[in-house]
């Protein structure tokens, strides 16, 4: 079965993510199994963030491998009760997969946890905040404020040597 379909609510984090209603496709295989029903397949999509040292934009293809398993009602409750998590099992719903989850599960953790908007990015001035890609030889003329008492005695040192 493949499908493009509009992504999902919180298809990331707050740094980087998939953004809700844009195209996810799907290229997945149903198979029937004792179980239940067997999802195998990809994910493809277009993830936009912004840059942790700059907040330049980021764009970042994502393509993942999903697999999940949704078992039959009678199955589930049997998986329940032989000690796994009744979040980690997912039910067929009649004869409805909900994908939504498993695709959460599958895309989320597969985004950067730190997106950069390229692997050497210099990040903003601590200074002035200005993008150091823009401009790479920035800097500030800064006095340590330890050593700026120093700094009156040296200005009064060269005013009494011009008299």
């Amino acid at each position: 079965m493949q499908r493009t379909v509009g992504a999902p609510e919180d298809l990331g984090t707050d740094v980087i993510g998939i953004p809700t209603g844009t195209d996810v496709e799907l290229d997945l295989r149903l198979e029937a199994v004792m179980e239940g029903v067997l999802v195998t397949g990809s994910v493809r999509g277009r993830a936009i963030g912004e840059c942790v040292r700059c907040l330049g934009e980021v764009v970042e293809n994502v393509d993942v491998q999903l697999t999940e398993l949704y078992v039959y009602p009678e199955r589930a409750a049997v998986a329940v009760e032989d000690g796994d998590d009744e979040e980690d099992v997912r039910e067929l719903e009649g004869d409805l997969v909900d994908l939504e989850p498993a695709l959460r599960d599958t895309v989320v953790p597969a985004l950067p946890f730190q997106p950069l908007c390229r692997p050497d990015c210099p990040g903003l001035c601590s200074e002035c905040g200005a993008r150091l890609a823009d401009d790479p030889d920035h800097s500030h003329e800064t006095l340590d404020p330890r050593w700026s008492a120093l700094s009156g005695l040296l200005g009064s040192n060269d005013e009494t040597k011009e008299s």
